[in-house]
C-alpha cells in the first residue's frame, strides 16, 4: 500500500499511552480512529463489522504463516470497508446497533473522504512486525518507562496470564523468550509477571523492522515537537489548527492516571491531560524497594 491508502497502527502495550498518541495523530484530520480490533473482549473487540476474522487470544500473534486468516479481514478494515451485515448476524443488541451505526458512518464517510485508517491496538504490539511488513502499516510503537508501567498496571489491578502467549505456536518459535514465562504461569508475584510481560514486549519490538518505537516519557515530556515529529513518520500534514488541539489536549489540568473514561461508543484510555505531570503520578504508588526491584527485573 502506498499514498495516501496507507494505514497507520498505533501500538504498544496496554496503559503505554497508545490511546493518546492515536487521538492526537487523529487531530490532522486525515485518519480515521479504529479501537482496538484485535481486543479479544467485546467491546471494543468481536465486531466483525470493523474485523472480519475470530481473536481468540490476548496479544493474537500474526505472521507470515498465519497471515491467510488475517490478511484479507485487515486489508477490509485498512481499506475503512465496514461489515455491515455481518456485524448486524453478530451483535444486535440496542448498544451494538449504536456502534454499527458509528463505526458504519465512519468508516464510510472516511472512505469517501480519502482518509486513513489509524488503528489503536496494544493487542497487535506482538505482531508489529507483520503490520509493517504484511499490511503494510506505518508502524509507531510506544515503550513506557517499567517503574510507571507497573505501577499502571498495579493501580488498576491488571495482571497477566502468559498461558495466553504460550499457546501460541508460531509466537513461540518466532520469539523463544516466550519459553522462559512458563516459570511463571500461576504465579502470584504481580510485579515479576508485569515485568516479565514488559521485557518480553521490548525484546520482539527491538528485532520488528520497518517500525518506529517512541518513548512514551520523551513524548510526553515534550508532546508538541514529538507529535510533530511522528506527522512526518506516518505522512500527516501538520497544521496549526493540529498544533492547538494537540497543545490544549496534553496541557489539561487533570491528569490521565484515572483509570479509563468512555469516548462516545468507545472505552478508551485516553482522556485530556497534562502529560509532564502524568508522568510520575503512578511511581508514588509504589515503594522504594518496588521500585529497586522493577528496574532490576527489566535492566
Amino acid at each position: 500500500m502506498g499514498g495516501r491508502v496507507t494505514p497507520v497502527l498505533v501500538t504498544g502495550l496496554p496503559r503505554s499511552g497508545t490511546s493518546w498518541a492515536g487521538k492526537m495523530l487523529c487531530a490532522s484530520g486525515e485518519l480515521v480512529y479504529v479501537n482496538e480490533p484485535l481486543n479479544p473482549q467485546h467491546p471494543p473487540g468481536r465486531c466483525p463489522g470493523v474485523l472480519r476474522a475470530s481473536v481468540t487470544h490476548r496479544f493474537q500473534y500474526i505472521c507470515d504463516d498465519n497471515s491467510a486468516d488475517w490478511l484479507p479481514a485487515f486489508r477490509d478494515t485498512a481499506a475503512l470497508r465496514y461489515g455491515f451485515l455481518a456485524e448486524l448476524r453478530a451483535n444486535r443488541s440496542p448498544y451494538d446497533l449504536a456502534r454499527l451505526a458509528r463505526y458504519g458512518a465512519a468508516f464510510t464517510w472516511g472512505r469517501l473522504a480519502g482518509r486513513r485508517a489509524l488503528l489503536d491496538d496494544p493487542f497487535a504490539v506482538l505482531s508489529a512486525g507483520w503490520f509493517a511488513r504484511g499490511l503494510g502499516c506505518t508502524v509507531i510503537a510506544l515503550v513506557r518507562d517499567p517503574v510507571s508501567f507497573v505501577g499502571s498496571w498495579t493501580r488498576l489491578g491488571w495482571t497477566v496470564y502468559f498461558h495466553e502467549l504460550l499457546e501460541q505456536p508460531l509466537l513461540v518459535r518466532d520469539h523463544p523468550e516466550i519459553g522462559e514465562l512458563r516459570a511463571l504461569v500461576g504465579s502470584q508475584d504481580r510485579i515479576a509477571k508485569i515485568c516479565a510481560l514488559w521485557r518480553v514486549a521490548r525484546a520482539v519490538l527491538a528485532r520488528a523492522e520497518g517500525i518506529t518505537v517512541v518513548s512514551y516519557e520523551d513524548l510526553a515530556t515534550a508532546p508538541v515537537p514529538g507529535f510533530r515529529r511522528l506527522y512526518e513518520v506516518a505522512g500527516l500534514r501538520w497544521s496549526p489548527a493540529a498544533e492547538r488541539r494537540i497543545t490544549r489536549a496534553c496541557t489539561a489540568s487533570r491528569t490521565a492516571e484515572r483509570g479509563f473514561t468512555w469516548s462516545g461508543l468507545s472505552r478508551t484510555a485516553y482522556r485530556p491531560m497534562d502529560s509532564s505531570r502524568a508522568l510520575h503520578s503512578y511511581r508514588d504508588r509504589l515503594s522504594h524497594d518496588d521500585i529497586a526491584r522493577i528496574r532490576h527485573l527489566t535492566r
